[in-house]
């Protein structure tokens, strides 16, 4: 395999991991909000996990998919 293909294949990998734990992120928060009262901190927490979550799927899409000015 050619190096950039190889160099794909991780990042295609890294970002499915990332989309991934993003949604398991977005599934506990929304079970930890469902429980009354709910762990005020610890949803902010996770919160910001999440936003960061997709920031770095963001920068692998830019890498993946760089925008292409014809």
């Amino acid at each position: 395999m050619e190096k950039s293909g190889h160099i794909d294949t991780v990042l295609r990998q890294q970002l499915a991991m990332k989309r991934q734990e993003h949604q398991d992120l977005d599934q506990a928060i929304e079970a930890l909000m469902a429980i009354s009262p709910f762990d005020q901190l610890q949803a902010t927490r996770l919160k910001k996990k999440k936003l960061q979550l997709k920031d770095e799927i963001k920068v692998l899409e830019a890498k993946l998919f760089p925008d292409i000015i014809a």
